[in-house]
């Protein structure tokens, strides 16, 4: 495991490039730009150090940057406010975020199930301990996290999904679900459900953003130019 701040900022615009959530080589070319990097919402476009990680090849470049955190529900937003794999503000889009505490008490805080979906990807060798969703029915400003075991999805509906074409939103009553299923339609479903929903249109959605941020990073250059 790399300590060092730009280590770990390039290793995960490695693994942003890899999952094509963000253009690298292929945009940048497409722009005629020499320098290789990714587009980070908040930041703009960082580029890509050229160092190299001890942990390089291993599932240990891909572990979380944070301490162990055994009680990772407090301050929560304060200790993880920016998906690791999107870049994404996680109070904006708290409405959807998801977070999973992992048996050795390390902790990824991500902006949606679609990120999620990349941590337990990535992370085969340590196993869940908790998984926690955004109780989308709350009328809360900021939407309190729920176990993602013992809440209701509603996937597929017409509210607008997060890193994701089909909308996979989670509830902590099973009657809200029903409710906003009535309005937007979808289906219910239980986590494992969404999960394997976000596994699944994983291609379609790659290609969605990599078009979008690709977009992004073309308006980003014409205005410099």
């Amino acid at each position: 495991m790399c300590d060092n701040h730009d280590h770990g900022r390039r290793d995960a615009l490695k693994l942003l490039g890899a999952f094509g959530i963000v253009g690298l080589a292929g945009s940048v070319q497409a722009s005629g730009h020499d320098s290789v990097g990714a587009l980070i919402p908040g930041q703009g476009w960082v580029a890509a150090s050229g160092e190299t990680c001890p942990t390089e090849g291993t599932p240990l470049q891909f572990i979380p940057r944070t301490a162990p955190d055994t009680d990772p529900l407090v301050e929560e937003l304060a200790k993880y406010p920016k998906c690791p794999y999107c870049g994404m503000d996680r109070k904006q889009w708290g409405h959807s975020r998801h977070l999973v505490q992992y048996d050795d008490d390390l902790v990824d805080g991500t902006c949606s199930i679609h990120c999620l979906a990349l941590s337990l990807a990535l992370n085969l060798d340590r196993g869940p301990k908790a998984i926690y969703a955004a109780d989308y029915g709350s009328k809360d400003e900021i939407k309190p996290l729920v176990a993602a075991d013992e809440a209701t999805y509603l996937i597929g509906s017409a509210l607008k999904g997060t890193m994701s074409k089909t909308s996979k939103m989670a509830f902590a009553r099973v009657q809200t679900a029903d409710t906003a299923k009535s309005e937007h339609g979808g289906k219910i479903g239980s986590f494992d459900d969404a999960l394997a929903e976000a596994y699944l249109g994983m291609a379609n959605d790659t290609v969605a953003i990599r078009k979008r941020r690709a977009e992004r990073r073309r308006k980003m250059m014409r205005k410099k130019d």
